[in-house]
């Protein structure tokens, strides 16, 4: 909690530089998510069902979210991640919910909305894409980036 504090009194010390009022968002995270969010989307994952964790959507590697997790137990389809890491299993850190349109606003360069019509039910719920594949080729949509381990076209 120290840590907590110290930083919040660098944010209080920084808003009061530039004469900008100090304001709680108080129950409603939704700004403190899009924050993180915005500089966090990189480090975005979906929840993957099939392998019983979640998918990161850059680099498609299977990762979970620790026992200690206050997000373990809960539903929550997209997530982002400080950092990865790795005992048994590869365990994501510092994580908080997102919603997947977040990421297109964030960064629109890296994320777009994917077309309707060529999705299944199950995508057509999240509605994105990446824009290209893991080393930054162009992926066309609908097909998987080198090794089909994700990164490019649909989340798949």
């Amino acid at each position: 909690m120290k840590r907590v504090r110290d930083v919040r009194d660098q944010l209080i010390t920084i808003l009061e530089r530039h004469r900008s009022r100090v304001v709680s968002c108080g129950a409603d995270t939704k700004r403190v998510r899009k924050a993180l969010c915005s500089g966090f989307f990189r480090n975005s994952a979906r929840k993957e069902p099939a392998e019983g964790g979640y998918k990161t959507l850059v680099e498609g590697n299977i990762v979970h979210l620790h026992p200690s997790s206050a997000l373990n137990g809960r539903h929550a389809e997209h997530v982002i991640y400080n950092s990865v890491v790795e005992t048994t299993r590869e365990y994501m850190q510092t994580v908080t919910s997102i919603e997947p349109r977040w990421l297109v606003e964030a960064a629109p360069t890296f994320f777009r909305v994917a077309p309707q019509d060529r999705l299944s039910e199950r995508r057509k719920k999240m509605q994105i894409a990446p824009l290209g594949g893991r080393n930054g080729e162009t992926t066309l949509l609908g097909q998987q980036g080198p090794r089909n381990r994700g990164g490019g076209g649909t989340w798949g």
